[in-house]
This record gives C-alpha cells, structure tokens and sequence, in this order.
C-alpha cells in the first residue's frame, strides 16, 4: 500500500554511502545538499497517502487490494492511460514539474517490463519471474527506484569490453551459485541519493563482446560496495528559500554510481548477459514509452509554470496588454498547449497489443521527445526577454529586508504597482531560479538531453512516423496528372 512520507524518509536510513564535498554521508535526509529534495518527494508520497487523494491517486493492488500508486498500473486501455496521466499530473504539480527522477519514473519502466515478463523470459523462464516479483514487491511497499543506465563517458570510440581496464563500465566480475558480483561505474543516477532501490542496466548500444554489461539488474542503495558520488548540490548554495525557492527545494541531484564488488542476488538479476534482451527490454515491452509518458506529462506541468511566470511578470510590470507582449506570451502558451495536446494524443492513438496491454502512441511520445530540446532553451530565453533586467537588479539576499535603512529604498525603488517590493522581488527571484541560476542550467541541460542525444531521438522518431500513409498521399498526388494534363481517378 502507499507510504506516508515519514516512512519514506526514514527508509533513507540505512547506512548508504553517498559522497558530496570530500566526505561519505551516511544520512542524507540531514544534508543539506539532499534535506530539501527529500522534504518534496515526502510531500508526494504524503498526498497520495491522504485518504481524500486516493481515487486520484490510487488503485487496488491485483495482489493485495490495498491502493497502491497509480504510477505503477499496467494501462490495459485508454482509459487506463488517462487515469494514470490525472494521477500523474497531481504528483508533478507538487513539484512544479521540476523533479524529473521522483519515484513515479521508474515505476512506469518496472510497470511496462512486467506487462511482457515473455521478452525476459527467452532468457531463461526464471529472469521473467524475477522481473514480476520485483515489479509487484515495490509497488505494493510503494518504494523509490532510480536508474544507471549510461556508461561513463571515458572512451566512446570503444565498446565496453575494448577499455584499458575490463570494469570500467558496470558489469558482471564474477558469477556464483547465488548470485552475481558487479563492479565499474556507471551514470547518470539522477536521484540515485534519495532512492529505495537502483535499478541498473544499459540503453546505449552493446556490441558481442559486452556480454558482462548486458545485464538489467535491481540493487538496494545502501548496498555494501555501493558509492553514489553526487555532483554538488544546488541546495546547499542557497541563502533562502526566498531567494531560492527552486533550488533549495526540489534539487534532486546526480551522481556517478561506483560499483565496488557489489553483490547481486539472482532473484534480483532480470537480466543477464544477454545483449539483446538488454535492448529489447526498452522498446519490445511498453516500458521506454511508459517512463517517457509520466516525464512529458512532468514537462508538461513544467511549461504551465514557466507560461503562467511570464503573464505574472507581464502583469507586474503593466505590460500584458501590450500586443508583443501578447504575443510573446502566447508563444509560450501554444508550446505548453502542444506538449498537453501531445500527451492526450498518446492516449487516443494508443494501442492494444495481443497480451491486452495498452502501449503510448509512440509518433506523438517521439515527436515531444524530438522537438523538446530545441525549443526549451528557446522558451528560457522568450522568458529572459520579457523580464530584462528585472530579474538582474534584485537584493542579494532575503536579509536585506532586515535592514532599517536598505528595506525604505527597497521599498521605493523595487516595486510596482499591486507589488510592493516583497512581492515583486519574490517573483522575479523565482523566475530567475527557473532561467537563470545554476539550478536553471542544470535544468536546461537535462531537458536537452535526457531523452538521449538529440540526432539519436530524431533517427527514432522517423522509424516511428507513418511514412507510408504520408508517402500515399504523395503517390495520389502524383496519379493525379501527366504530361497530358489531369488524369482520371
């Protein structure tokens, strides 16, 4: 059944070895680098707790019958895919859309790869069991799965099993009777810190002679072998919630998973040396479209917040009614209105496979994935435009309020009408935490790439479009005439 987000935080306590600022820290939820974050994932998991929330957020458990969290449904039709999207949408709008690793991502990969245990099974019928069990014993527990998916970027002209040393990348070092020992790295555990469980496997291509890294396999966090180095937390930079309001909070950080002889029991092994299953489990199961719907339903809330940021700032400044104004902002809103109507589309168009399991549209999910990283930098700069140096010329921090003096020329000087100066330098200082600030690139860059690299997203996407009905079309127009003119139908 669900968790309260007390339970979740204190599950975070169990000896996990995470490395920020020269040290290991064994409690992250009093880091500062981590405390923030884990305060707003609590909060997802204390609303889909709340009794009142359970319809939305919600369903029976096909094993127990207590509710569990729809982000883990197996969708058997579209309306299973609409209600799995509201819940979704509740959970993103707790976080503005800006943690895009919380617990409902991975759950829709577990959710698609138990919905065809067959492609694991040509593997052996054991992997296919292991997937399921694991699959329904964290979403009956309600737990918080990240991934490692990626190899270390060391030396990309070579496969895996070419490197100077044979466990850079992650991968199998030594196999037992009870299981399997891993050692290497691997990245990007966006979230990893803050988790229950690492899922860890590979998506980039794997050549013969990578067997040892074609594996899927689940690991507790606080695994003895275990090291999760984070790259340096935002939140622990910040002065205030007030000057920070983004940062400080919803920072879910990343890391380089380091697999120090880390042990791997069978029944969490779903995976194993096997270089095709390893791909096939992405794009031959629903779980790739699955885990790509929840995160564009995710980007979607993130773009209402950026749209509804510019009106304010426009209605603050007096220049909303102003038509370039207006038509800046409804820029905006026609991406945020695309990216919605795009999600709603993977519902409609969705199809039902012949184990009654409803798959995303795939051209709509692949058409967002391709067009995101081009024009999300280009919403941050539309943004940047409309404030000007508004969001430059602000107090340093909250504490300048407390002076005397300093708070009467704010007061005068920092202030528009219907905003005094607290009001006005708490909005655009939100703002420039969602354009401007480090926590802003980092969130640029991962909007850029987290679908993959963006020649590699669009090469998918025209595997995914129907060409053959568009090149019809062509076909019919050409039949349409000659040389001699007009041809009959």
């Amino acid at each position: 059944m669900t968790r309260s987000g007390k339970e979740y935080v204190e599950g975070l306590r169990d000896g996990r070895r995470v490395f920020i600022n020269g040290e290991f820290v064994d409690d992250v939820t009093a880091h500062p680098a981590f405390r923030g974050a884990i305060e707003s994932i609590a909060s997802v998991y204390d609303h889909a707790h709340d009794p009142a929330n359970a319809d939305v957020m919600t369903y029976p458990s096909p094993a127990t019958g207590e509710p569990v969290n729809r982000a883990f449904l197996i969708p058997r039709s579209e309306d299973d895919l609409s209600t799995r999207r509201a819940a979704l949408r509740k959970q993103a709008e707790i976080t503005l859309g800006l943690m895009g690793r919380g617990p409902e991502h991975v759950a829709g990969f577990l959710a698609g790869w138990a919905a065809r245990p067959d492609v694991f099974a040509e593997g052996g019928a054991t992997y296919a069991d292991n997937i399921v069990r694991f699959y329904e014993y964290v979403r009956d527990n309600d737990l918080y799965c990240s991934y490692a998916i990626v190899p270390p970027q060391i030396d990309r002209s070579k496969p895996a099993h070419q490197q100077a040393d044979p466990h850079l990348y992650a991968g199998v070092k030594e196999e037992r009777e009870d299981g399997i020992v891993l050692a290497g790295a691997q990245m990007l555990g966006t979230g990893a810190a803050i988790s229950d469980y690492l899922i860890l496997s590979c998506i980039v291509p794997l050549r013969p002679g990578d067997e040892d890294q074609a594996i899927s396999v689940a690991i507790p966090i606080g695994a003895e072998g275990l090291k999760i180095y984070s790259r340096r937390g935002y939140a622990e930079a910040t002065t205030s919630v007030y000057d920070y309001p983004l940062a400080s909070r919803f920072d879910e950080t990343d890391s380089l998973i380091v697999l120090d002889d880390v042990f791997v029991p069978w029944e969490h092994v779903f995976v194993y040396r096997n270089l095709d299953i390893t791909r096939d489990q992405w794009h031959r199961t629903p779980a790739h479209l699955l885990g790509n719907n929840q995160a564009q339903i995710r980007f979607s809330v993130k773009l209402d917040l950026l749209a509804g940021l510019a009106k304010r700032v426009a209605e603050m400044n007096g220049t909303d009614a102003f038509p370039p104004v207006r038509g800046t902002l409804g820029e905006l809103a026609a991406h945020a209105s695309m990216v919605s109507g795009l999600v709603a589309a993977q519902e409609q168009n969705s199809v039902v496979d012949e184990y009654g399991i409803a798959w995303p549209s795939a051209a709509e999910a692949y058409a967002v994935m391709t067009l995101q990283s081009e024009f999300y930098p280009k919403l941050l700069n539309i943004v940047r435009d409309l404030c000007g140096g508004g969001v430059i010329q602000l107090p340093s921090s909250a504490a300048d309020y407390s002076h005397p003096e300093a708070r009467a020329d704010l007061e005068r000087y920092v202030q528009s009408p219907g905003f005094p100066s607290e009001e006005r330098v708490k909005l655009l200082k939100l703002v420039w935490d969602m354009v401007g600030s480090e926590f802003a690139s980092r969130h640029q860059q991962y909007e850029m790439f987290y679908a993959g690299a963006p020649f590699l997203v669009r090469s998918r996407m025209s595997q995914m479009y129907d060409f053959e009905r568009a090149t019809a079309l062509v076909d019919r127009a050409l039949a349409g005439y000659g040389v001699e003119g007009p041809q009959a139908a």
